[in-house]
């Protein structure tokens, strides 16, 4: 056996074993301590990229969660001031039922009615004004689709979500058919003799039946009274009035070709063409037009937008009498601000959902309905006459129309685009937060045994060390 003592080869050997086992226990430490098994990149890169891949997107997904949860409670916040406002509403149809009850209402009666009405229309403007989610308002229109429509007989009805911010120039509208009313026209006058023999006219729509029978004391202008006023009893939405022939002409008061009614008379020509048959009336035509030079939906006086920039815009046109040319005519533009409310409800780049509240104010609901009152929206209801109570119930009947659809609409994109995606981000965060796991955390019963282990090992290399570096001493023996 050769004995050196410049360099002690087993003192090396034990003290690189002793090193790797402490660096080892060292880095197992780590894992216990921090619970998990990647700290740096040495310990796996590729795994290191894909778990921060994924600790991105599950940091991402529960601000979305956070997101969502906020957007359903301004959702529930906004429907909450719309309930009330229909509450108003009804209450104002009650009033306006009250004031049609023209025998035994007196001239106090009516001002109470409308100073109630008035009353109620000025909380429904308040509540619009003042709703709010913290400082964002809710229900005046600044979350909204506003429009607005240059050329006569051109109104603005609505926009969705899909419809672009037009800018300054906005989206011009060409009509290429005008919408007409559907019309029955007699073509045989009625005379005395048929009006003392007892001619019965009928006219019939949606279910709804209005029937008048001539007696010998009748006038031809008290018959077409007594059945026009027969037709506004029963709720039928139709005019009666006589031509310059003298024949009975009974109008829709609705354009478009699904206004559809009935008529009968006793007397072949009166009404039908043949004695106590119905007829059917001549359908009305719907408006045909573009938007922005995109084919648009035509449904009575309204041009829908089908595609494009014009998405779901809808215009009303009402023809003005001028002759519409064969390639169409250009009647206006419309100018669209989109401030429709966008929400962030996923982890990644698009994935966003919006909503349009519109503006609930008096003088923007009930707005573009027909009526002999000249009633523009709610903020013109006047029921101190018969006509403004019978005038008001159509106004109220399209507020609440406007409302309930709002509300319906708020309520489908809670339950759906809201909360059902909530459901699902949950879900999905769970299985991301389960994989990130699995590349990530630590095995702690396994990490533990390798501490075990690496103790061990690192305590007999260091007895080992010692061992070794005993060894040069029997050198001196030699010399003694």
């Amino acid at each position: 056996m050769s004995l050196r003592i410049n360099h002690n080869r087993a003192a090396l050997n034990s003290h690189r074993i002793l090193v790797k086992n402490d660096r080892q226990m060292g880095q197992t430490l780590e894992k216990l301590s921090s619970g998990l098994k990647i700290n740096r990149a040495a310990e796996g890169p590729a795994t290191l990229v894909i778990s921060e891949h994924m600790r991105g997107q599950i940091s991402s997904m529960n601000q979305a969660i956070d997101n969502s949860e906020t957007a359903i409670s301004m959702v529930q916040t906004t429907e909450s001031n719309l309930v009330e406002v229909n509450r108003l509403l009804v209450g104002i149809r009650q009033l306006a039922i009250h004031a049609s009850n023209e025998g035994s209402n007196s001239t106090a009666m009516l001002e109470a009615d409308q100073s109630e009405i008035d009353h109620a229309l000025a909380s429904i403007d308040r509540i619009a004004k003042q709703a709010r989610f913290g400082n964002k308002k809710l229900l005046d229109g600044t979350n909204g689709i506003s429009g607005n429509t240059t050329g006569e007989g051109l109104s603005f009805l609505s926009a969705g979500l899909n419809t672009q911010d037009s800018s300054k120039k906005g989206y011009a509208v060409v009509v290429t058919q005008q919408a007409t009313r559907s019309r029955v026209e007699g073509t045989v006058a009625l005379s005395p003799e048929m009006i003392g023999k007892g001619e019965t006219l009928t006219v019939i729509e949606k279910g709804k039946m209005a029937s008048y029978t001539t007696s010998a004391d009748d006038t031809l202008d008290r018959v077409v009274k007594n059945l026009a006023n027969e037709t506004r009893q029963q709720g039928l939405r139709l005019d009666v009035r006589l031509t310059d022939l003298g024949t009975f002409e009974i109008v829709h008061q609705d354009f478009g070709s699904d206004m559809n009614f009935q008529v009968s008379s006793s007397t072949a020509g009166v009404l039908s063409a043949k004695a106590g048959e119905i007829q059917a009336n001549t359908p009305g035509l719907d408006i045909k037009g573009s938007i922005n030079g995109e084919p648009a939906k035509g449904y009575g006086e309204v041009l829908t937008g089908m595609a494009g920039s014009v998405a779901d815009l809808q215009v009303r046109y009402v023809h003005q009498g001028e002759a519409i040319p064969p390639e169409g005519l250009g009647v206006g533009r419309v100018y669209i601000t989109q401030n429709s409310l966008k929400f962030q409800v996923g982890g990644s780049y698009g994935q966003t959902v919006g909503m349009n509240v519109k503006n609930i104010s008096s003088h923007a609901l009930g707005v573009g309905v027909d009526n002999e009152s000249g009633f523009r929206s709610l903020a013109d209801l006047d029921v101190r006459s018969f006509q403004g109570a019978q005038d008001t119930l159509f106004l109220v009947d399209q507020a609440i129309h406007d409302v309930t659809r709002i509300r319906s609409d708020l309520g489908a994109f809670q339950k759906n685009a809201l909360e059902g995606n909530l459901q699902n981000l949950r879900i999905a965060n769970e299985n991301l937060v389960s994989s990130e796991s699995v590349l990530r955390d630590a095995d702690m019963a396994g990490e533990t045994a390798s501490f075990t282990r690496n103790q061990i090992m690192s305590e007999s290399a260091t007895a080992m060390l010692a061992q070794a570096n005993q060894t040069p001493k029997t050198v001196l023996r030699l010399i003694g």
